[in-house]
């Protein structure tokens, strides 16, 4: 008699594929949002390129927009999982030193951008982790 192999994966695997693409969306989650927003309202994403000196403006938003959007569908959708984590972890970081700069500031608007300083710091951090594991772990990575 020959052993059967099995259609379909184990449901504690695709248990773990589903936990693993929901916290990966949650990830994503506010560069997905800050895309789409962008996309309904292109004025404003080109008002708040113009607010932090960036030029020119449009270019500036339109890029913004594709690399939110874009490289979250990358990571979420595990095709080349490691360029979209990167991607978001050095754009993070970017936005970071520009939007949070809490040294020029005092009082209670300094606390409120350092918090979100070290925050966004921690995010860019996953971003590198999820980078690093998918690019340098291909045995832990599961089939999506």
């Amino acid at each position: 008699m020959t052993p059967t192999i099995p259609t379909t994966r184990p449901a504690s695997a695709t248990a773990a594929g589903l936990v693993s693409r929901l916290c990966l969306l949650l990830l994503c989650s506010a560069y997905l949002q800050g895309g789409i927003d962008k996309v309904r309202d292109l004025p404003g994403a080109v008002a708040e390129m113009q607010h932090f000196g960036l030029a020119p403006a449009l270019p500036f938003a339109l890029l913004t927009i594709a690399g939110e959007i874009g490289a979250s569908i990358l990571v979420v959708a595990g095709i080349k999982r490691w360029l979209g984590a990167a991607y978001l972890g050095l754009f993070t970081l970017m936005a970071t030193m520009l939007a949070n700069r809490f040294w020029e500031l005092a009082g209670a608007a300094r606390i409120a951008l350092e918090n979100g300083f070290f925050e966004h710091l921690g995010l860019a951090g996953a971003f590198f982790l999820v980078a690093w594991v998918d690019y340098h772990a291909p045995a832990l990575r599961r089939p999506t």
